[in-house]
């Protein structure tokens, strides 16, 4: 069966590992678990919607035409940064290509050198100084990188973010450094927009109470209830995430690193990225730079896909069995490797295929080369060396 391979161009976002889900060509970006943030959705629009509904015809009547048209606008900013930490990177972290990883761990293995049998390999990590601190830097197993400063591993995306805060479910969407800011202005504004609701749903019952009567109110707008009810248990949550994260955002702190206590540990570390003043903190976090992705989400590469004569394509391509990396210790002895072992190293370079033999041409003459004697298998070898034991 001939096969041909032809080349075609491909967007990147089709070929990122991770657990994302993309849409609308690579432009939205969110975790594949979104069943909570359609339960958010639902929530917001769902309670907004009664509020407009049953309280806002009376309200705009009876006290002020103002109250809907804030309304809508709070509901409008909550909707656009929700939509904005959703859908937008995190700050995700490429990780490394195959020759990459390759040279990292030979970097590792030359700087730990030979580690004895049984006993565990030193861990790996990079020291940097940040602000006269020492920080650590952590290798990343699964993206064959060290990490920068505060950046961690996400399971659930199973991706590197830069500036990792949590990964949020009602958002559908981790939270770091490119969209921390927009999830602080929806936890802000859905906060402002839950009281708003709950307050003016408590004074429409109390304004058509004093008219008709508590019962009859709740009978008339049986809306209300259910708002109340949504409104009061939403409060305390929400409003208690707005002034965490405005503690945290004072001292220039994330989530991931308050919970860790990695600047409140034994070793009383000061945090090296704190300006030691609140409103530096908050400035440099909500009013720094935007960064763009390092992803290149939509940008373009090549992938070569066989095409075969009668269209079909034999199992060895329908199932492609999975590519391991192995990584060997090198056959040349180096300055970490013990005296006894360099002849056996010698030995099996010698035997290796890498070392190629040219074949002897008819017209070429050679002096016969002497004869070696066969070399013995493993048993025998094994067999030997208990025969001598004993």
């Amino acid at each position: 069966m001939s096969a041909v391979m032809i080349t075609r161009k491909v967007r990147k976002w089709e070929k990122l590992p991770g657990k994302n889900t993309f849409c609308c060509d690579g432009r939205v970006m969110m975790a594949r678990q979104k069943g909570v943030f359609y339960l958010t959705l639902f929530l917001i629009v769902g309670t907004c919607s009664l509020f407009f509904a049953f309280e806002c015809p009376y309200l705009a009547v009876h006290l002020s035409p103002a109250i809907p048209v804030f309304a809508i606008i709070l509901f409008l900013f909550v909707m656009a940064f929700l939509l904005r930490t959703s859908f937008s990177d995190p700050g995700v972290l490429p990780r490394a290509l195959p020759e990459e990883a390759s040279f990292i761990e030979m970097e590792i293995e030359a700087a730990n050198g030979n580690v004895p049998a049984g006993q565990r390999p030193p861990p790996r990590i990079r020291n940097v100084q940040i602000n006269n601190q020492i920080v650590k830097l952590k290798y990343c197993y699964t993206c064959k990188i060290f990490r920068p400063p505060r950046a961690s591993h996400c399971s659930i995306c199973d991706n590197c973010v830069d500036r990792f805060d949590h990964h949020c479910p009602w958002v559908g969407n981790c939270v770091g450094k490119r969209n921390y800011r927009y999830f602080y202005l929806f936890t802000l504004t859905l906060s402002l927009l839950t009281i708003y609701i709950f307050t003016f749903n408590i004074v429409h019952v109390v304004m058509r109470s004093v008219d008709q009567g508590f019962l009859n109110t709740l009978k008339e707008t049986p809306g209300t209830v259910l708002e109340v009810l949504v409104c009061f248990f939403t409060l305390w949550s929400v409003v208690g995430l707005t002034g965490f994260h405005t503690y945290l955002i004072s001292l220039n702190q994330t989530t991931n690193e308050d919970i860790k206590g990695s600047w409140s540990g034994k070793n009383r570390i000061q945090n090296p990225y704190s300006h030691k003043n609140i409103i530096k903190n908050c400035c440099e976090v909500l009013c720094g730079p935007t960064y763009p992705s390092v992803l290149d989400r939509r940008g373009m590469m090549q992938e070569d896909s066989p095409v075969f004569a009668n269209g079909e394509a034999p199992s060895s391509f329908n199932n492609p069995i999975p590519q391991t990396t192995k990584t060997t210790a090198p056959l040349i002895p180096n300055e970490h490797t013990p005296e006894e072992v360099k002849p056996s190293i010698a030995f099996a370079s010698e035997k290796s295929p890498s070392s190629r033999e040219k074949s002897p041409s008819p017209k070429e003459e050679h002096p016969p080369s002497p004869k070696l004697p066969p070399l013995a298998s493993p048993e025998t070898d094994a067999e030997t060396s208990i025969a001598k034991t004993h």
